[in-house]
């Protein structure tokens, strides 16, 4: 969390294949059990350092989001009438639906950070600019680890000043 630079109240989305985990081709083995043990490594610190988790749905509901509706309602994001299921919607979305407490389902996000297990393309969901942020593991299970924080843009050419960060 530190890499990332989080404030309270930033969205952090995550993208998951469960069958990449296992070792299985994306969208082909999905594991409500590997769902929930993601979920329960990630709530309890998604909420001890206030933050929202948004949860990236698979291709068959376009990419949708689980998220809390207190977070939609704060960033006014339009929610989208549909309940993830493991086989559409994908297992981690489907398991974030029964753990949040008043979850909802929106088409699009700009979240802050991000990280993406096993390939599942999160990069739509993330505000520019994405800066890749790296850890001492590259892998959960057999399933490539991504993640990444945002920063703004600098603008203004070599003659602006820039803080330093």
């Amino acid at each position: 969390m530190a890499v990332a630079r989080l404030k309270p109240h930033d969205i952090v989305v995550v993208g998951c294949s469960t069958s990449e985990i296992m070792g299985e081709r994306i969208g082909s083995a999905s594991s409500a059990d590997v769902a929930e043990a993601i979920m329960s490594g990630l709530l309890p610190i998604i909420r001890e350092n206030q933050l929202y988790l948004a949860v990236q749905c698979c291709e068959h509901l376009n990419r949708a989001l689980v998220v809390e509706r207190e977070c939609a309602d704060r960033y006014g994001l339009e929610l989208v009438t549909v309940i993830p299921q493991l086989k559409a919607g994908g297992a981690l979305a489907a398991a974030a639906m029964k753990d949040y407490l008043d979850p909802v389902v929106v088409e699009s996000i700009a979240a802050h950070a991000g990280m993406d297990i096993g390939d599942t393309f999160i990069g739509m969901h993330l505000k520019r600019v994405a800066v890749p942020v790296r850890l001492d593991i590259s892998k959960i299970g057999d399933a490539h680890l991504t993640l990444a924080r945002t920063r703004p843009k600098l603008i203004g050419g070599e003659r602006a000043l820039y803080p330093k960060s």
